[in-house]
């Protein structure tokens, strides 16, 4: 711990942490291998982005060098997930960039990247949730000629409540209640299926490709309309550089979409505290699930370009639609039914983050510490995942999609910054740390991710930064009216004190 308790800047150190983790009412049970967490990643990476964002990037942004934007977008998070992977086989605790900046930097910046994984997190369960619900409703309408009540239908189709975002909400939570080991196994099925799509994707739609399609394969640079003002990438607002659409500078403009196709990797180092043995599997579970799916992405983007002109992809349902373009309705139709079944597991997995950074919070007292006890039969932080359920289940009724992808890259790009500055730290205050999983060539690789992830940052709306400001400002009031006061380090000072 750093010797000034009353300082917002007071470290808790490894040790503490870990011991922390053997309180009997606070303990979670350790049930998962390097099989089940590259699972949970592949899980929740593959989603949203490759069945949607992939159509949207080709059509707007960069043509068929979306596969680039791909690669682009995935060197950024292999950056990144080089320092996670040290950090959570360091500390394999839950809670990940959380508690790896309270071990590092300290408890105020800690607070920040709690405060922002929650609003990550929790967005991005609804989002996912209300994306699913869309899903379902067009293949029950589809197949089985089924339509739910306007009313029920949600905000983007005209209704009030999402009837279906907000049942599948309540039972992955009733899911998370009984255990990770359970969520683990409904993750390998769900993963097996929604894989088994992809693969269908690439090897089936290798026989309809035309080389036509890929010419240019960078189409010539055209300028953004973003609108100007609040519209416009903060890049633009500061410096005057304006954002091309298309052209070489094209796909890194597409990367900063694309970049919401890969955000789950991170949520693999929430488990490390219900990892076996965390210090060999949490490195395989993390690089694994993200080298598994950047080669993923990367094909499926080269097919699907392959497949149909760019200018004509659907920004909606790329891949199906490439499929019906080749007039393949079978191919289209099981690509649809796949998407429907695996943005589950991306759902459930976000919670199950979304939970375990909460309750790692709670457990430090900087929330209240009510939410950290574990049920005494499953071991799992039930009041935690039963208060953030029924929250994000209602938001998710109400949710309405736009903006918010970009609200969740920005929480997930500042995340990577602070556990990327965190690994510099601790090397420098904790030398004789036992690193399992070192980050190669520090401090290059750490500043290359700072960088990469502050270029991406820069490339997101002003107004999106405006929205991220407000909830780091409502942090803030929060942490000085709560948490700080209440925290577990400034109690043990007050102690010391008398």
């Amino acid at each position: 711990m750093s010797k000034d308790l009353n300082s917002p800047f007071r470290t808790k150190t490894v040790e503490q942490s870990i011991r922390d983790t053997e309180e009997p009412e606070h303990a979670l049970r350790k049930s998962l291998s390097a099989w089940d967490l590259t699972v949970f990643g592949v899980g929740v990476i593959i989603g949203t982005g490759i069945f949607v964002l992939t159509g949207i990037a080709a059509r707007n942004n960069a043509g068929p060098a979306t596969a680039l934007a791909f690669v682009a977008a995935g060197v950024v998070c292999a950056l990144a997930a080089l320092c996670y992977a040290e950090f959570a086989s360091t500390v394999p605790v839950a809670g990940s960039a959380y508690t790896f900046s309270y071990a590092s930097i300290g408890e105020l910046p800690a607070w920040i990247i709690g405060w922002d994984l929650v609003l990550e997190f929790a967005l991005g369960t609804a989002v996912v949730a209300v994306g699913w619900s869309g899903y379902v409703r067009h293949l029950m309408h589809t197949n089985l000629g089924w339509d739910l009540p306007v009313g029920l239908s949600g905000p983007d189709a005209g209704g009030t409540f999402d009837l279906l975002a907000f049942l599948l909400v309540l039972v992955l939570t009733a899911i998370l209640v009984v255990g990770t080991k359970l969520s683990a196994r409904i993750t390998a099925v769900v993963v097996a299926i929604k894989v088994t799509v992809v693969l269908l994707v690439i090897i089936a739609g290798l026989f309809f490709i035309k080389a036509d399609n890929y010419s240019p394969f960078i189409p010539p640079a055209r300028p953004q309309e973003t609108g100007g003002g609040l519209h416009a990438p903060l890049v633009q607002l500061l410096f005057g550089y304006e954002p091309t659409n298309f052209g070489v500078m094209g796909i890194f403009t597409a990367a900063s979409l694309v970049f919401f196709a890969f955000i789950g990797f991170d949520v693999v180092a929430t488990a490390a505290e219900e990892t076996k043995n965390p210090q060999r599997d949490m490195p395989r579970g993390i690089l694994g699930s993200l080298l598994v799916c950047t080669v993923l992405y990367v094909a499926v983007t080269l097919v699907v370009t392959g497949m149909q002109k760019y200018a004509e992809m659907s920004p909606t349902a790329p891949l199906a639609e490439a499929f019906k373009s080749v007039n393949q309705p079978f191919f289209a139709g099981a690509i649809s039914l796949g998407a429907s079944v695996g943005l589950i597991t991306v759902c459930m997995i976000l919670l199950l983050g979304q939970t375990r950074v909460f309750f790692a919070m709670s457990r430090d007292g900087l929330l209240p510490r009510v939410f950290s006890v574990t049920h005494p039969k499953y071991r799992t932080p039930y009041r935690a995942t039963l208060l953030l359920g029924c929250i994000i289940a209602v938001v998710a009724g109400f949710t309405s999609l736009e903006k918010l992808a970009e609200l969740v890259n920005i929480g997930t790009l500042f995340a990577f910054v602070v556990v990327a500055l965190g690994v510099i730290v601790l090397r420098r205050t904790r030398p004789d740390l036992h690193r399992s999983f070192r980050t190669p060539w520090v401090p290059a690789v750490p500043i290359l991710s700072i960088a990469a992830s502050l270029w991406l940052m820069l490339n997101l709306p002003a107004e999106t930064w405006i929205r991220f400001g407000i909830w780091m400002v409502i942090g803030f009031v929060v942490y000085f009216a709560y948490g700080y006061r209440n925290s577990r380090l400034h109690k043990a000072g007050q102690d010391a004190r008398f």
